[in-house]
């Protein structure tokens, strides 16, 4: 039997303490080895309630000749060049979304993990969950025919009213598309393949932004990036459709958040950012739309799944399904968006991807073989 892959979290947040640690812990093959965090009483606090043996620095958790994959939990600014070192380090590493602010660090940690022989991996992982995969092997099998076009949104009224600290949401590297079209856009390519070009208009409708959540009520947030942003998307199969990403909608909205129509049929996608259904199937012909039974695990919270998917890979060779080169697109369309926006042209993608691995179907809890 293989020894298990030794994990190091570095930063022991929210993210992490609700959904990673627990999640991990799940998982055959792989030990929480030690965390991390600049509040290193954090970082002990989270060790004692998981049981992880050893708390460190993030310098020396990285610097850890007994840690083979480093799980990088850290603002967004800091994820490339986290995880650069980690694998400058000899780690393999997965890091939250979004990948990089910019095409250049999104790809020197593609090169950088490439040159070394090492593994590069990054969230979202929802895209490996039940809802999503069933809506994958719906497409795979023709139930929709040939795609034709989408529509994609993902529209509310900001994190001010809940997020104990949602400044950066409004600074660079934020918004709603460096936020939230991750999952938008990984869910995209997983269903639909790598985008050919970009087309998009942006605003900023409100300059300031009020905290009403605590601790910060009453704090006023200047607005530095665009907040709705709407995007054409061509894709290489073909397919075209809209991306909308806004936190300007004060009222909720009642538009599905993913919908791809063929030329035999059409796929309501579930939220992205959630693991489960429900899917539902529109056959050409008919007005009703069917509710299509969930065959693959993962239909709970299951963040971290990811990064167990890419240990899991490390054992059998097989290559990981969140991985850096889909991530490495991902960065390049949302860059796309702001510079059609700010240039008013159409802006051809620089890179493109394989859609990953499909899941298995029917495979019991913590298996992703």
């Amino acid at each position: 039997m293989k020894p298990p892959i030794r994990i190091g979290v570095i930063g022991c947040g929210n993210i992490a303490q609700k959904a990673y640690f627990p999640q991990l812990l799940k998982f055959p093959g792989i030990s929480l080895a030690a965390c991390a965090d600049l509040n290193a009483d954090l970082a002990r606090a989270q060790a004692a309630h998981f049981g992880i043996p050893r708390t460190l620095t993030p310098d020396a958790l990285l610097a850890d000749p007994d840690i083979d994959l480093v799980i990088n939990l850290t603002i967004p600014q800091a994820h490339a060049a986290i995880d650069i070192a980690a694998l400058e380090n000899g780690k393999h590493v997965f890091s939250e979304k979004p990948f990089a602010l910019t095409r250049e660090d999104a790809q020197r940690v593609v090169d950088t993990a490439a040159a070394r022989g090492l593994r590069a991996g990054c969230a979202p992982d929802t895209v490996l969950g039940a809802g999503l995969q069933a809506c994958r092997a719906l497409v795979d099998r023709g139930a929709i025919g040939r795609p034709i076009a989408f529509t994609a949104a993902m529209l509310c009224g900001g994190h001010e009213s809940w997020h104990p600290s949602p400044e950066f949401y409004y600074q660079p590297g934020g918004g709603p598309l460096f936020d939230m079209g991750p999952y938008y856009l990984h869910a995209l390519i997983t269903l639909l393949g790598p985008v050919e070009s970009a087309s998009a208009a942006t605003r900023i409708s409100f300059p300031e932004r009020l905290i009403t959540s605590q601790p910060k009520a009453g704090t006023r947030i200047p607005v530095e990036v665009p907040t709705h942003l709407t995007a054409i998307l061509e894709m290489k199969n073909g397919a075209t459709g809209t991306l909308t990403t806004s936190f300007d909608i004060k009222v909720p909205h009642t538009r599905i958040c993913i919908e791809i129509y063929g030329d035999e049929g059409s796929l309501r996608v579930p939220d992205p950012n959630t693991f489960g259904g429900p899917v539902f199937l529109g056959r050409a012909g008919s007005k009703e739309w069917e509710e299509v039974p969930l065959t693959h695990p993962y239909a709970e919270n299951s963040r971290g799944l990811g990064a167990a998917d890419l240990a899991a890979a490390l054992a059998t060779g097989r290559p990981h399904r969140a991985n850096d080169r889909i991530a490495l697109h991902a960065t390049d369309i949302m860059v796309a968006i702001h510079e059609s926006a700010a240039q008013g042209r159409r802006i051809p993608l620089t890179t493109t991807c394989e859609r990953p691995l499909p899941m298995p179907a029917h495979l019991p809890a913590c298996q992703l073989d």
